[in-house]
């Protein structure tokens, strides 16, 4: 995909899995790619570089305001403008909701949602100035879905999806588009929580078109994209039928007709995050079966 040239693009938590993969894919495109990571950065830089393109590291810890606009800015001075921001950073800390410690769902949330309001805050101001801007959030299956244990990791996720829908709103008629990917993939964050078998077809390599594809000229806006596996599929939240119950209605009315409420047809619901990572790996055994 062209389009990538003079464009200049911030990928956190980039220095491995996923983000390291998006930055790989748009540098080998053009795109000048500032490298935020706590650890690992430079590494990819030097992939990059030994590549022949172009692209610095930056440490930057996005759950700290004055140090993400530090980093903006810096970007900006350097290049002269920031196109293109992939919201990617992130950690684990699973536990059940029971025996979860409040200050570990504040850090989960910290990271993911307010470490990505914080990155798009500061981008958001020169994007208006100069009339365009490319925004994706990394949301997960796991705040569409849910996932047993993933209470504070969800619900930031989840955050993230109504984040991206008002940003893309208000953005449009200023040149920017904002979407997000809920992607499943093997990375060191879900070292363990996926079999081996499965792990294999999963690379963030399998991710990285749709990363790519989002923030390029012709993305849409307001999408969110799950991928895994080299499988693509659009999530929505969609309203069912509506029901007109007479007199305002009662609760025995609405249980009366709970199965014409729920009936959203052919639509696909899946149980847990997990069962979309095994729908999305039986869709790619079904292309190119595992060899024995």
């Amino acid at each position: 995909m062209n389009g990538f040239h003079d464009k200049v693009a911030i990928v956190t938590g980039a220095g491995g899995g996923l983000g390291r993969a998006h930055a790989l894919a748009l540098a080998e495109r053009g795109a000048k790619v500032v490298v935020n990571d706590l650890g690992g950065a430079q590494t990819v830089v030097d992939e990059i570089l030994e590549a022949g393109g172009t692209a610095i590291a930056d440490a930057t810890d996005i759950a700290d305001r004055a140090a993400v606009d530090t980093m903006v800015t810096a970007a900006v001075e350097r290049w002269r403008r920031i196109d293109i921001l992939v919201n990617n950073a992130g950690i684990l800390r699973d536990k059940s909701f029971a025996k979860m410690d409040l200050a570990d769902f504040r850090k989960v949330v910290d990271v993911h949602l307010m470490g990505s309001v914080h990155c798009t805050k500061a981008v958001w101001g020169h994007m208006i100035e100069q009339g365009y801007g490319r925004i994706l959030m990394t949301t997960s299956a796991s705040g569409i879905y849910g996932n047993f244990g993933q209470a504070n990791y969800g619900a930031a996720k989840s955050a993230l999806v109504g984040l991206t829908n008002v940003l893309a709103i208000e953005g449009i008629r200023k040149g920017i588009r904002v979407n997000a990917l809920a992607p499943t993939a093997a990375t060191q964050m879900t070292d363990g929580l996926i079999d081996a078998e499965s792990a294999a077809k999963l690379g963030p390599e399998t991710i990285a078109p749709g990363a790519v594809f989002l923030v390029s000229d012709d993305a849409p806006t307001g999408v969110v994209l799950g991928a895994g596996a080299g499988v693509f599929a659009i999530s929505k939240m969609v309203e069912g039928p509506a029901i007109h119950l007479s007199g305002g209605g009662s609760p025995e009315e609405i249980a009366a007709r709970w199965n014409e409420l729920d009936d959203f047809g052919d639509l696909r619901v899946h149980a847990s995050a997990f069962a979309q990572t095994d729908h999305y790996v039986r869709i790619a055994d079904a292309v190119s079966p595992a060899r024995p």
